[in-house]
């Protein structure tokens, strides 16, 4: 993977491969300027998160779920409010970021540095305020990220992982037995939340907006981050926790279908459970009993 500028300006991200015998390239345009939060119809608390003062925040979604995206949107809200310093270590730079009221570094990946872990390393000595690491990929960049989130930096970054419960989960097993009663302490007292996306298609079909699951780590979280064999679900506690801000996909789905953003086809088939969606549908009077 690596950027590329054409000479007109444009940026893309570049995927190059072989297949019979031949080079293939894989072009995608990327926006040089980021897209607020409003632009992405992300629920309001994903600033909320933006603007904690130290921890781990983390937007989590498979490939080309928007996690860029909203990674590029929590950094220009900071970028737009706070006079501090933020590092962004990427692979590639993909969002440029233009100094507003922070000063932003960006570091790429194979040509600034070797790899993440690296650049954790060196980006806690360059008095960062806000590190924003592209993508937690390893063991050595969780334990970086966790240690700069523990010494009062505020980090942002991606994993690859469905929602809440798997992300917690995702961590925890990229250690051996012995330190995951560690590391389940560290995680509960560092994270502060996740923001989990899938892009489900407009109702007109002309682009994509993110179904949202929105975690805050709360008491009842921590609980759950530190003992695996509770009872209770993570889920459970995103699900009717909505004054803390907390929301399920299926539940994102529901707003945006009453805002009439997505049909109801796409709804159900983005959703986590298509079945209590439409109990929930009807239940609110926006789906009429059959």
């Amino acid at each position: 993977d690596t950027s590329y500028t054409s000479a007109a300006g444009a940026r893309f991200r570049a995927h190059a491969y072989r297949q019979r015998g031949e080079v293939t390239l894989v072009l995608r345009r990327v926006l040089d300027a980021p897209r607020t939060t409003e632009q992405l119809r992300l629920p309001p608390v994903t600033l909320r998160l933006a603007e904690q003062q130290r921890g781990l925040v983390l937007v989590c979604g498979p490939t080309g779920s928007g996690k860029t995206s909203t990674l590029g949107a929590m950094v220009d809200h900071i970028n737009r409010t706070r006079p501090v310093h933020i590092v962004t270590l990427e692979d590639p730079i993909e969002i440029l970021h233009r100094d507003q009221r922070a000063w932003v570094s960006q570091r790429e990946i194979g040509i600034d540095l070797p790899d993440f872990g690296t650049g954790m390393r060196a980006a806690v000595r360059e008095d960062p305020d806000v590190i924003v690491v592209g993508e937690m990929r390893d063991r050595e960049t969780v334990v970086a990220a966790l240690t700069a989130a523990e010494t009062g930096h505020l980090v942002l970054s991606s994993l690859h992982t469905t929602d809440a419960a798997e992300t917690v989960n995702r961590i925890v097993e990229l250690f051996p037995d012995d330190q995951r009663h560690q590391i389940r302490l560290v995680l509960a007292e560092t994270l502060r939340g996740t923001v989990c996306q899938r892009l489900v298609k407009t109702a007109g079909g002309t682009e994509r907006v993110p179904a949202v699951e929105v975690m805050i780590v709360n008491g009842r979280v921590q609980r759950c981050i530190l003992d695996p064999t509770t009872k209770e679900d993570m889920a459970e506690i995103v699900a009717d926790s909505e004054f803390y801000g907390m929301q399920t996909f299926d539940q994102s789905l529901a707003s945006l279908y009453e805002d009439e953003v997505i049909d109801l086809r796409d709804a159900l088939s983005a959703a986590t459970s298509p079945h209590d969606l439409t109990v929930s549908l009807r239940r609110q009077g926006l789906l009429a009993h059959h």
